[in-house]
């Protein structure tokens, strides 16, 4: 007797579960006695279990609608060189189930129970871009509501396909997508839904991520097409999740140590062009980036060329040409002392008008280094035009390019002039590249 006391005193408790397929309706009562201290019965589900294989609507030209919606809580890898994405989810499937349905009432106030999953029938969602089998554990449960309703949740670990774009790293965002769809139901026979909002998947998100390391998440959108295979239309929820690279890990592994080095060769300008150590100091500060770039290669992406490694490719250019700027100075200085080469007009004119707006050719030894405006005694060290010229056989009575007066002490000024200003249009670069490359990071770091 359902929902009575039957004769000889027992507690029995009636459950009724409404198996409806087209066209038919049939009723299944099943005594629950004892469920109250016993637990449940599987076998009070059996008639349930056993269609499993069908979609439980009461028609079948009503399609399911299936709310989903899922939870970030690990970004595990992004491999640029495979353009794949590697993360952790909690997806989350709700949908009605017309063939269940019983009175808590009338069995022992029971509102929600736990299921097998195996043993109902669940919709065939997957992610459009995952690119590994379904790695979900066995053995899970769905909820079931005494109205229906079914809520399965499950974990699963994606390794799905995003298009990265490296050329800001270590300042890059990517913007992945997860489509969610069913593989064998159109929309004719199944919709989907979301009975979460996309900001609440989002904060829940970043509360539950668990990786504190490389990545970080920046927020989640969606939209709502379809996908339209032959004559057959599917129903979809794409999500489109960003996500940044936390840079600091780069920034001192890679772009601090570089600075330090690229500084240490602008500052070996301060060093005597003439000195013997100025040269052996840069060819060692250029050996020891080169290792230091193949330390950290590991660091780098693998494939692209991203905007890092430009900027690694420019320093490593600037410590070459100041190594060689060095030599051609050392080998410019010696041979000034020696046998110094006739001036062109034209170095001699930008000389000029590098230094003082003054005439070409000077009028008095008195008054050469004047119209240059630079004297020998900015080069470090360096000894005086006339102590120089004193060495050198015949060194008075040279003209200078045509000029009248000039000394061969002069022409020595001149070229020692020369290699200054070479090195402090050197120094200068350095100056611009270093202060435009700190004005990136921050830019770059702070968008």
């Amino acid at each position: 007797m359902e929902g009575g006391w039957p004769a000889g005193g027992g507690f029995l408790l009636y459950l009724t579960v409404n198996l409806l397929l087209p066209g038919k309706g049939d009723t299944f009562t099943i005594n629950c006695s004892g469920f109250d201290q016993h637990g449940v019965d599987p076998a009070a589900f059996q008639a349930v279990f056993d269609r499993k294989a069908f979609r439980p609507v009461v028609n079948d030209s009503i399609p399911t609608r299936v709310n989903i919606s899922f939870t970030l809580s690990a970004i595990l890898e992004v491999n640029a060189q495979l353009q794949l994405l590697t993360s952790f989810l909690w997806m989350n499937l709700m949908w009605d189930n017309a063939f269940i349905s019983w009175n808590p009432e009338e069995c022992a106030s029971i509102n929600k129970l736990t299921v097998s999953a195996e043993n109902l029938w669940l919709p065939d969602i997957f992610i459009v871009e995952s690119m590994d089998v379904d790695r979900a554990p066995p053995g899970l449960t769905v909820f079931v509501s005494s109205e229906g309703q079914m809520t399965y949740d499950r974990p699963v670990r994606v390794t799905s396909i995003c298009n990265l774009d490296i050329f800001y790293f270590p300042f890059d965002q990517q913007n992945c997508t997860f489509t969610f769809s069913s593989f064998l139901y159109t929309v004719d026979s199944m919709l989907l839904g979301m009975d979460k909002e996309v900001w609440e998947i989002t904060d829940t998100s970043r509360n539950l991520i668990q990786t504190q390391g490389e990545w970080e998440l920046l927020g989640i959108n969606k939209a709502t097409p379809k996908m339209l295979v032959g004559s057959n239309l599917y129903d979809q929820i794409m999500f489109y999740v960003a996500i940044r690279r936390r840079p600091s890990l780069y920034i001192i592994n890679l772009l601090v140590p570089s600075g330090f080095l690229v500084a240490i060769d602008a500052l070996s300008f301060y060093l005597p062009a003439e000195s013997e150590t100025r040269a052996p100091f840069k060819i060692t500060l250029l050996l020891g980036y080169n290792v230091f770039l193949l330390m950290m290669n590991d660091l780098l992406p693998a494939t692209g060329t991203p905007l890092i490694s430009v900027y690694f490719a420019l320093c490593l250019s600037l410590m070459v040409i100041s190594l060689l700027e060095t030599i051609f100075i050392i080998h410019l200085l010696h041979m000034a002392t020696t046998q110094p080469p006739p001036m062109p007009w034209w170095l001699h004119s930008l000389l000029l008008n590098c230094a003082s707006p003054r005439k070409c050719c000077t009028t008095a030894p008195g008054k050469g280094n004047k119209g240059l405006g630079l004297t020998l005694t900015h080069l470090h060290g360096m000894k005086k035009p006339v102590e120089l010229v004193e060495k050198v056989p015949g060194a008075r009575g040279t003209g200078l390019n045509g000029c009248p007066g000039s000394t061969r002490a002069q022409l020595v000024d001149l070229w020692v002039q020369f290699s200054h200003m070479m090195d402090t249009l050197l120094f200068r670069l350095y100056l611009l590249f270093t202060a435009t490359s700190i004005i990136t990071v921050i830019v770059l770091w702070n968008t």
